[in-house]
């Protein structure tokens, strides 16, 4: 319950289906409905505060050894939980921790050597540059449009130097514990120089602790920190983790080959859906960075400890099953599962599209052959300027008020299927997505709800479901 409270108040958002007209900073309730920003992360004494500082501090002690044993779970004992909780009764603790990977050189090596690659990457790497969205103190963050170009020079390094000898990517595999271990505490250092940055360094004024050093530590105590000319935010979501979930698989496939002599139906297409899926991202990163999730989420441990260390860890958890189990599909069962998975790929795109060419359009284009219906919804921001967001009816958008996670649950599954139902850790992600995407849908309805009052009311009386139209 604890880290439920603290969860409610730091999961990322994604924004709902709205077109800003003269957007400007803003905070506080619009119709009576409380606050629809939460650009502190936490309010409140007593009780909640308590409730918030101890989930924080449960979700930090949890999730750091789960990305390590998760790696134990596959690699030693072959993604078998059964297995695992036999060594456990035989072992105990004291077994589990006896297990616990010490960082080499190399392993340091490794993680220090793709930090500098991917921050250097991402500064000289050429971009059209583009404006992130007004902050609530009225900043305006700067970016470089040029993730397509490191994601293909990334991509292209890799292949060179493997074929040149010069890296061996299933020597990533061999050592990815250490590796694993070594970002563990790479990460924590990172977001405690954040916490202490935020306070007496802060790249802008959208800045601040709660007065809590726990939750500060958790939630973070800037918006858009900056080193230099290195956004730490584009660096550990796009560049580290989105970057890492395309090329760990890579290594795991590599590995493969090492341990099998080539890589196996299962995991070729569980590693194509991934390739396909991250590339789809960085097409789409000017959006993402213009996204709740960007604009909301402070930068602390859940948001950079997730992208720097469970990202890596848990959204390859299926590739890496594959490693050790290869799997026994035949070529006919491997085809459809690409295929579907390719097909809920294009549908999730296509709906993050269509959403974006009505906002770009300002609401006069034709959704599906046919003009897009909308409500105008209207809010009042915290300087009591009253202003207007459209509401897509049409389209993918009037079948439910989040339909773009239905696709993206679906994608994920057809890249775990390939294990068939042997054992349940292929589906790790799967299960994560669908949790976090559910709880996502209902806080953003309560956050848009705060903000649009009596229009959010009214949309939900033409958009009745949630995630999956005419079910839920």
């Amino acid at each position: 319950a604890a880290a439920a409270a603290a969860a409610r108040v730091a999961t990322a958002e994604k924004g709902d289906n709205k077109k800003p007209k003269n957007t400007a900073p803003g905070k506080g309730p619009s119709h009576g409905h409380g606050d629809w920003t939460n650009q502190s992360g936490m309010r409140g004494t007593g009780l909640y505060a308590v409730l918030s500082t101890l989930g924080a501090l449960a979700l930090i002690l949890s999730t750091c050894p789960a990305a390590i044993y998760l790696w134990f779970l596959h690699e030693k004992m072959g993604g078998d939980c059964a297995a695992f909780y036999d060594f456990y009764q035989k072992n105990g603790i004291k077994g589990l921790y006896n297990e616990w990977p010490t960082p080499s050189a190399e392993a340091w090596g490794y993680v220090a050597g793709f930090a500098v690659l991917t921050a250097t990457i991402q500064l000289l790497m050429p971009g059209k540059p583009f404006d992130g969205p007004v902050t609530p103190k009225g900043s305006v963050p700067k970016y470089k449009a040029n993730g397509v170009q490191s994601f293909l020079f990334t991509h292209a390094l890799f292949f060179a130097t493997w074929y040149l000898g010069y890296f061996n990517p299933a020597r990533v595999h061999e050592l990815l514990g250490e590796i694993i271990a070594a970002t563990n505490l790479f990460a924590l250092g990172f977001c405690a120089m954040l916490t202490l940055k935020g306070h007496f360094a802060p790249s802008s004024s959208d800045s601040g602790g709660c007065g809590n050093l726990i939750f500060d530590f958790y939630w973070g105590t800037e918006l858009y920190p900056r080193i230099g000319p290195l956004d730490l935010k584009m660096f550990t979501n796009c560049r580290w983790g989105m970057m890492l979930w395309s090329l760990l698989p890579l290594c795991y496939t590599a590995r493969q080959m090492e341990l099998y002599g080539s890589p196996s139906a299962a995991m070729l297409v569980s590693v194509i859906l991934t390739e396909v899926y991250v590339f789809k991202f960085f097409v789409w990163e000017a959006g993402y960075m213009k996204s709740i999730d960007i604009m909301h989420d402070r930068a602390g441990y859940y948001i950079c400890w997730g992208c720097l260390v469970w990202v890596p860890s848990l959204y390859t958890s299926p590739s890496l099953y594959f490693v050790r189990n290869p799997g026994a599909i035949s070529l006919a069962t491997a085809a459809f599962m690409l295929f579907a998975g390719l097909l809920m790929i294009w549908v999730n795109y296509d709906a993050d599209r269509q959403r974006a060419d009505f906002r770009t359009a300002n609401g006069l284009c034709n959704v599906w052959g046919k003009p897009a219906k909308f409500i105008k919804a209207k809010y009042v921001t915290a300087s009591g300027q009253t202003k207007e967001s459209l509401l897509l009816l049409s389209g993918y958008w009037g079948m439910s008020r989040h339909f773009h996670y239905l696709p993206e649950i679906l994608a994920s599954f057809f890249w775990s299927v390939p294990g068939l139902f042997k054992h349940i850790s292929p589906y790790f992600y799967v299960i994560f997505l669908t949790i976090l995407l559910v709880d996502r849908a209902h806080r953003d309805d309560g956050r848009c709800a705060g903000k649009y009052g009596k229009f959010w009311d009214q949309y939900k009386k033409q958009v009745s479901y949630w995630i999956v139209p005419g079910v839920y």
